[in-house]
C-alpha cells in the first residue's frame, strides 16, 4: 500500500485529535490575508519564507507569536476557525481537543468573552456542518509565568463556556517548570476542569514527573523524554497515562529524535504505554494527522491493526464520556 492507498483508506476511518493548536492551522492564504488586513498591504514571498524559517522550539514558538499577532480583533478568528474546519474534514477527523493560548490577545486588548463568542459560534457551525465535534482546552502558558496563568484561568471561570473544557499548559519547557504552576492546577481540579500539560518535550523525563506529581496532568503533551528513565516508562505502562505523541513536530526540534524512524512512540507502544498519534502544529510542521499515521506505518513499522489501536487510543484518551467513546470505536471497527 503507497502513502496515497494509506490515506484515502485511512480517511475514511474516524479518527480523534486531541493535541493540536488553533492558530498552528491556518493556511498560508489566509495568513496572507490576515497579513493585509494588518498592515495594508500584501505579504512579500521573503516575508512569508522568513515566517516559517527556524531551526529550534523557541524559534517556532516566535514564529507562532508572530502568527497570533497578524489577528486584530475577535471576529478575525472565524477564520482561524473556518482553517481548522476544512483541517478537521480533510483528515477524516470526527472528534478533537484543541488547544488555544488566549495570553498574546490578551495584551493586545481583545476582549475574551468576544473571543469564546466566536468560538462557540464557529464550533457549533462545525458540529452542524460536518458532525464532527470539537472541545478547546485553554493554555494558560508557562512562557509568562504563574501571575499570568492564574489569571488566564480566572477569565476560564469568569466566563463558562461548554466548548472549553479545561487547561493545558504550553509554551517554552526550559523556562517554566511544571511545579510552579501547581496553584493554577490544584484549583482548576478543585473546580472539576480537565488538567493536561507539555512536558517531556524540550525538558528531561524529570519535567514529566513533576507533571504527575505537582499538577496531576490527565495527560501528558509530547512525553518522549519518558525514553530516558526506564522507571517512568514502567510508571506510565502501569498507570495507562495518556501521552499525545506529536513526531514530526518532535522530529524538528531534534533536541531528542533526530529523524521519525527513531522516534520513541514505537518503543512506548511496544513496552505498553497509553500513546496518541497528533500533529501539534500541523501548518508549522507541514503535516496533517494523515501523514503523521503514515509516517507511523512506513518509517516506524506499526501494522495496519496497530494503527487501528492508536486510533482507538486516541478516543480514549479523550475527554468524552464513556458511552461516547463505545460509540466512536465501535464506528471505527465498522469502518477498518
Amino acid at each position: 500500500m503507497d502513502k496515497q492507498e494509506f490515506e484515502n483508506y485511512l480517511k475514511k476511518i474516524p479518527k480523534a485529535e486531541i493535541h493540536v493548536h488553533i492558530e498552528a492551522v491556518i493556511t498560508l492564504d489566509t495568513v496572507k490575508k490576515l497579513y493585509k488586513n494588518r498592515f495594508e498591504k500584501e505579504m512579500s514571498q521573503e516575508e512569508q519564507d522568513s515566517l516559517f524559517s527556524y531551526e529550534d522550539l523557541n524559534g517556532f514558538i516566535q514564529a507562532f507569536l508572530k502568527v497570533q499577532d497578524l489577528l486584530v480583533s475577535e471576529d478575525d478568528f472565524n477564520f482561524v476557525f473556518d482553517d481548522l474546519s476544512d483541517y478537521l474534514v480533510n483528515n477524516g477527523i470526527s472528534y478533537c481537543e484543541a488547544f488555544f493560548a488566549p495570553t498574546a490577545f490578551l495584551k493586545k486588548g481583545f476582549d475574551y468573552s468576544k473571543m469564546i463568542q466566536v468560538f462557540s459560534k464557529k464550533i457549533e457551525q462545525i458540529k452542524a456542518e460536518h458532525n464532527i465535534t470539537v472541545k478547546l482546552l485553554l493554555d494558560v502558558s508557562r512562557t509568562f509565568g504563574l501571575e499570568n496563568a492564574m489569571n488566564n484561568y480566572n477569565l476560564l471561570k469568569e466566563y463558562p463556556c461548554s466548548h472549553v473544557i479545561g487547561i493545558g499548559l504550553g509554551g517554552a519547557e526550559q523556562k517554566g517548570p511544571a511545579k510552579d504552576f501547581s496553584p493554577v492546577y490544584e484549583q482548576a481540579i478543585k473546580d472539576g476542569f480537565k488538567v493536561v500539560a507539555h512536558a517531556g518535550e524540550d525538558v528531561g523525563p524529570e519535567s514529566m514527573w513533576d507533571s504527575i506529581n505537582y499538577l496531576h496532568t490527565q495527560r501528558v503533551g509530547h512525553g518522549i523524554t519518558a525514553i530516558q528513565d526506564e522507571k517512568l516508562i514502567e510508571e506510565l505502562a502501569k498507570s495507562k497515562l495518556p501521552l499525545e505523541i506529536c513526531i514530526t513536530s518532535n522530529t524538528f526540534t531534534k533536541k531528542i529524535v533526530q529523524k521519525a524512524s527513531e522516534h520513541p512512540i514505537r518503543a512506548f507502544f511496544d513496552k505498553g504505554v497509553f500513546v496518541t498519534v497528533n500533529t501539534d502544529d500541523p501548518v508549522f510542521f507541514k503535516t496533517d494527522l494523515l501523514n503523521e499515521y503514515w509516517i507511523c506505518h512506513n518509517e516506524l513499522g506499526f501494522s495496519l491493526d496497530e494503527i487501528k489501536q492508536l486510533i482507538i487510543n486516541s478516543f480514549n484518551a479523550s475527554f468524552i464520556s464513556d458511552a461516547e467513546k463505545q460509540d466512536f470505536i465501535k464506528q471505527v471497527n465498522e469502518a477498518y
